[in-house]
């Protein structure tokens, strides 16, 4: 696919989140990962359309492969400790979300979240 073709996509999938449509979001975004995996600006939006559409075990995925590429991108670890959470599985939930707070800690939602975490896997 051109590269034209694929930043049309992407644009395409970022106008979809920024209205919301977070379902439909997802498949603009998931062809133009597909075609560029390790472009974490690509996953990190399409988490987000995953996450808003309460798919959370395919958002994890997406999260991970941003925090493998870019370690200190607060939001990615945020994000992927909340779909933890979401999942259910607070105690791994706790390191991203706890390194979030650590690299952004004026965050109040960040440490809203973590203490959150740690609550319920105690």
């Amino acid at each position: 696919m051109a590269a034209d073709d694929l930043y049309e996509l992407f644009r395409n999938g970022m106008r979809l989140l920024e209205q919301h449509d977070f379902h439909a979001a997802a498949v603009p975004l998931a062809r133009v990962r597909d075609a560029e995996p390790d472009k974490t600006s690509i996953r990190e939006a399409l988490g987000r359309a995953l996450f808003d559409s309460h798919r959370y075990r395919e958002a994890v995925a997406e999260f991970e492969a941003v925090v493998e590429r870019a370690p200190t991108n607060d939001y990615a670890l945020f994000c992927l400790g909340r779909c933890l959470q979401q999942l259910g599985r607070h105690d791994e939930a706790r390191k991203p979300l706890a390194l979030a707070c650590c690299l952004r800690p004026e965050r109040a939602d960040y440490r809203l979240y973590r203490d959150r975490a740690r609550a319920r896997a105690a």
